[in-house]
């Protein structure tokens, strides 16, 4: 399965990408955060790691390291505007539940 970027989120990675100059695509990953225990991590990748599953979409590669893809697969990933707000927002078929805050997740 691994995970999906909608339309919209892989045209902000790119956008990202291309502004920073440099990038082979983005990291999605967990820590450990939060008062529900789990946070998603972001960050650009300008090389992948060996161990690393890579999936694309819409021409944008998503890497995951293999501890973090059993908490991620079959995540969908998008970009939204609510008013004055944007962001990611996480379809994760593996979570059960949140924090009231939104910030962390459990499985």
């Amino acid at each position: 399965m691994g995970i999906t970027l909608t339309e919209s989120a892989a045209r902000h990675v790119e956008a990202c990408l291309q502004g920073r100059g440099k990038g082979v695509g983005v990291r999605v990953g967990i820590k450990t955060s939060g008062c529900s225990g789990l946070a998603y991590v972001l960050e650009f990748v300008d090389a992948v790691d060996t161990g690393d599953s890579v999936f694309e979409s819409f021409g944008v590669k998503v890497i995951v390291d293999a501890k973090s893809l059993v908490y991620l697969d079959g995540t969908e990933m998008d970009f939204v505007k609510e008013g004055l707000n944007e962001g990611f927002k996480f379809s994760n078929p593996n979570q059960k539940g949140e924090c009231g805050c939104g910030e962390s997740f459990t499985v």
